[in-house]
């Protein structure tokens, strides 16, 4: 008998562009989408959805047992920025901020953050990143650090 390691791990990710520059245009951001999938496909993680905004990323993964939280983004962020930069996605070239989000999902609501990240244009009508991030800061019990540089 093989032993096996099983998981459900849910979180959602979130993380910015530099100074949360919105460099990242309409044509851009469906290939860098698809791109992300198939990155974390690579990897063996399991990327439910994303949606890659003009300044920042969403993003549900099921959080395999064989990375951190802070490798899943290593991996994402450093991965993709170069790909975006090799490929002239945008200009300037695509950098990431410092830091992330990353929240955890239980399972029965997996579907509702699926709702929550498909529909981020129409939501950010209403709310800016920088007021979304303090919110989940803020949901979760955590406390929000203010960053003078804006990353």
């Amino acid at each position: 008998m093989s032993i096996h390691a099983y998981s459900r791990c849910w979180v959602h990710f979130t993380w910015g562009t530099l100074r949360r520059e919105p460099i990242i245009n309409k044509q851009a951001a469906p290939k860098l989408s698809k791109h992300l999938h198939e990155n974390a496909e690579s990897k063996h993680m399991y990327m439910k959805i994303n949606y890659v905004n003009a300044d920042h990323v969403h993003a549900l993964i099921d959080l395999p047992t064989k990375y951190s939280m802070e490798e899943v983004m290593k991996l994402l962020k450093g991965e993709s920025s170069w790909w975006a930069n090799e490929n002239e996605l945008v200009l300037p070239k695509l950098v990431w901020g410092r830091g992330y989000g990353a929240f955890s999902v239980s399972h029965s609501h997996v579907d509702k953050v699926c709702k929550y990240i498909a529909n981020q244009e129409e939501h950010h009508r209403k709310k800016t990143f920088q007021e979304e991030y303090k919110e989940f800061v803020r949901v979760y019990g955590l406390r929000w650090y203010d960053d003078d540089e804006g990353e």
